[in-house]
């Protein structure tokens, strides 16, 4: 007689998919919170009202002018890779924890950095 399947064997997949989801989320609020920080640094040296309201890939050229060129590019290829951890595809699988642990850490760097 074959084995049944019972409800804990569908359990790994969903808690998958939920893993993924919140990971997905974690990755939003992570860019959330390193643009906020870009934009208070914009606004404390006074960049045009365009830089501050426009794209964040403008934004992040103009950080360029004021923080520290390590600083700035930090910043961007932290904000680069949170935006590939946000994006949703069928065929990808999400970001992991260890990867939203890794960019939590780099973004609360990037922000302490900012905040200066």
């Amino acid at each position: 007689m074959p084995a049944r399947p019972t409800a804990l064997a569908a359990v790994p997949a969903a808690s998958t998919a939920t893993t993924a989801s919140r990971c997905r989320g974690a990755a939003f609020a992570l860019r959330a919170a390193l643009e906020s920080a870009v934009a208070d640094r914009l606004a404390a040296h006074r960049a045009p009202r365009a830089i501050r309201e426009g794209t964040q890939r403008a934004a992040f050229l103009w950080l360029r002018g004021c923080a520290e060129a390590g600083t700035a590019r930090r910043a961007k290829a932290a904000w680069s890779q949170l935006c590939l951890g946000c994006h949703y595809h069928q065929y990808e699988i999400g970001p992991t924890e260890d990867q939203v642990r890794a960019w939590r850490t780099e973004v609360a760097a990037i922000v302490a950095l900012l905040a200066h």
